[in-house]
């Protein structure tokens, strides 16, 4: 049975609506989703720069948006993990930092990419 609600037209406008609210919530509460924000702004044009094709561009800008889902991901973790609940749990506390992880290696990724397209364009 279908949940009930806004279908079609109507509950994708619904839905993009709740995105920018979750964006907005991220960009006002978060932090680390804050500077993740920034550095996708400053690398988005250097994308272009280092880049040497289309498919170059698109790892590029792809692993800096990475980035920002699992981050936007982890920050819903967080929340839901302090809304159970201030007091020590060891779950809770692997639930964080297995989000902060997941955050770790997608900053990994981006530097693994950006530093093989770097010396294809400049070394290789």
């Amino acid at each position: 049975m279908a949940k009930p609600g806004a279908t079609g037209l109507t509950r994708i406008i619904h839905a993009f609506g709740y995105s920018m609210k979750g964006m907005r919530a991220a960009l006002q509460h978060e932090s680390a989703f804050r500077q993740e924000a920034a550095l996708f702004v400053v690398l988005l044009p250097a994308a272009f720069w280092l880049g040497q094709s289309w498919l170059q561009y698109i790892l590029l800008i792809s692993s800096l948006l990475l980035v920002l889902i699992v981050e936007l991901l982890n920050s819903a973790v967080e929340a839901v993990v302090d809304r159970i609940g201030n007091e020590h749990n060891e779950l809770a506390g692997r639930a964080k930092d297995m989000g902060s992880a997941a955050v770790f290696i997608s900053l990994g990724n981006v530097m693994f990419i950006w530093a093989v397209i770097a010396y294809l364009r400049f070394w290789h």
